[in-house]
């Protein structure tokens, strides 16, 4: 069965968003490149009203947002050639591999080490994007000033919004946190991060929603709370994202670029939070902030 592979010109920061868009309507496959998205289609299935749809969601985003190329290509093994993408990583203390890859015993046995089996449905939360490598690596020290501002205390309560594969919740349960409760508005995560936290034998310790910030708990509040997604909606949900925060709790933030930084601290809820560190990859950014 042939397909259609659509080449779209959209900025980095929206394109996990439509990702999920045309997840439901039925594209088969991604690649992400700077400012660009690959994505491919079932050619039986790219009829008017998916187009017209496709052309809705980019005109909703702007940003000059379009489709640059439109090309049938025959069939090809897409799972093959997709697994082949996600290959083991290290990110700082975390070595991050699918269940598909041999074990790398010379990696995951040096002191320290921590493993984090992911099997993606989709390709954000695979530790392939800037963002999610830069909450991973400041994770550990994110902990380490928990326990000093808490005296050690008992383990972390922790909140993971959008939770995509559950990568980050899962790295936080695997460095001591206690519990975490993740959410996201697609099904596909909710699906994805139950079964990567059973690979990872953190069952029982994260719980999962899929929803927006409705379905955070109201009588439950967090230690850390943790949220890679893009400006606009951490915008939208600066008061659903702080206000679950325990005295002294820290919040960590993503899905930024460098020009969002001034933006998100002067916006809202985060405004009465001040920095006390933050991590740069290419044009991309991490905050680690406390109440002021």
């Amino acid at each position: 069965m042939a397909h259609i592979m659509l080449e779209i010109e959209i900025p980095d920061e929206y394109q996990e968003w439509l990702i999920a868009e045309l997840d439901e309507l039925e594209f088969e496959g991604f690649d992400q490149h700077r400012n660009h998205l690959m994505a491919w289609i079932p050619e039986a299935s790219l009829n008017d009203v998916t187009r017209e749809t496709i052309e809705h969601l980019l005109i909703g985003i702007g940003h000059g947002a379009y489709i640059v190329k439109e090309e049938r290509v025959e069939d090809r093994n897409w799972n093959e050639e997709w697994e082949q993408t996600i290959q083991p990583m290290q990110v700082g203390r975390f070595w991050i591999r699918p269940s598909w890859a041999a074990p790398n015993p010379d990696i995951e046995n040096e002191p320290g080490r921590i493993v984090l089996e992911i099997d993606p449905k989709m390709s954000f939360g695979t530790g392939y994007h800037e963002t999610t490598r830069i909450l991973l690596r400041l994770m550990p020290e994110v902990f380490r000033m928990w326990a000093e501002r808490n005296g050690g205390g008992l383990p972390a309560e922790v909140m993971d919004a959008g939770t995509g594969t559950g990568i980050l919740g899962i790295a936080a349960l695997k460095l001591g946190a206690g519990h975490c409760f993740g959410f996201d508005v697609d099904e596909w995560s909710t699906i994805n991060t139950t079964e990567n936290v059973l690979m990872n034998g953190v069952e029982g310790r994260f719980e999962v929603k899929q929803g927006d910030g409705s379905v955070i708990p109201a009588d439950t509040t967090y230690d850390i709370v943790m949220a890679n997604i893009n400006r606009n909606i951490l915008e939208d949900m600066s008061a659903m994202l702080t206000k679950p925060l325990k005295p002294g709790g820290i919040l960590m933030l993503s899905g930024l670029l460098y020009s969002d930084e001034e933006i998100i601290l002067k916006h809202g809820a985060y405004a009465q939070f001040k920095k006390v560190e933050g991590e740069q990859e290419g044009d991309w950014i991490g905050l680690i902030l406390i109440r002021d």
